[in-house]
């Protein structure tokens, strides 16, 4: 089912200023990823910065966007991925972070970095969102 006319070939995600530190802004790009996915889009979501720190286990878990919101952002991140969504680890955002890739969430669908997320903007098919 087509919700538009012409649809984009894909939705590229950068989370940047998502950070574990802030969870009220946790949850709305997860659910704008699972809405583009419902739609029958391919989404790519690219942790960056400090967003890699939930990849690892047990932070995203731990975090919820309100204390109102009955679920955490893991469980935000699932619904996504459960929807289609390709969670991929920066490699130097790893690095930076100290945190060992075979160490990540089985969500986690590999590494995506900056060539990756750049190609996706530069390609006209592709739509592209910050958070």
């Amino acid at each position: 089912m087509s919700f538009v006319e012409h649809p984009a070939e894909g939705i590229a995600i950068l989370l940047w200023a998502a950070d574990p530190d802030a969870p009220h802004r946790l949850a709305t790009p997860f659910f704008h990823a699972a809405a583009a996915a419902a739609m029958d889009l391919p989404v790519e979501i690219y942790f960056t910065a400090r967003s890699v720190r939930l990849l690892m286990p047990g932070v995203a878990a731990s975090l919820r966007a309100s204390e109102r919101h009955g679920k955490t952002v893991l469980d935000a991140m699932r619904e996504a991925a459960a929807h289609g969504a390709r969670l991929l680890a920066c490699s130097d955002a790893l690095e930076a972070n100290g945190i060992d890739a075979a160490t990540l969430i089985p969500e986690c669908h590999g590494r995506g970095g900056a060539v990756q997320f750049m190609a996706r903007a530069a390609d006209l098919r592709w739509r592209t969102l910050v958070f």
